[in-house]
């Protein structure tokens, strides 16, 4: 069993930036990967980023791309997603996940292939 905690949500103006945490207990965590996804009000949980158990591979949904930076501290159990040039439409319950894995180097972008997930965390971006 694994507990996550994200914590580090708010409510920012566009443009701000927020850095959202997600702590592990429970396992190993470099035996996990780790993503991040996204709810907004009335619509699908999606993809945000992702990151290998290593950390050294990275993947980012195309609208957050260039403006949202996933990365790791296995030391810490701790998975950041530093998100800068926070737009409206980044408004939601942000959710980090993990997924116990072999590859070292791959992490999936589907919700369905997570197996623990945290209570979540809301960003609300002002216009």
């Amino acid at each position: 069993q694994v507990h996550l905690v994200e914590s580090g949500g708010g409510l920012v103006q566009a443009g701000a930036s927020l850095r959202l945490s997600c702590v592990a207990s429970g396992r190993t965590f470099i035996n996990y990967a780790v993503g991040w996804f996204r709810q907004a009000p009335g619509k699908e949980r999606e993809f945000v980023a992702a990151i290998s158990r290593s950390g050294g591979s990275t993947y980012y949904a195309d609208s957050v791309k260039g403006r949202f930076t996933i990365s790791r501290e296995n030391a810490e159990n701790t998975v950041f997603l530093q998100m800068n040039s926070l737009k409206p439409e980044d408004t939601a319950v942000y959710y980090c996940a993990s997924k116990f894995t072999f590859d070292r180097t791959g992490a999936s972008t589907s919700p369905t292939d997570y197996t623990y997930w945290g209570q979540g965390t809301q960003v609300t971006v002002s216009s």
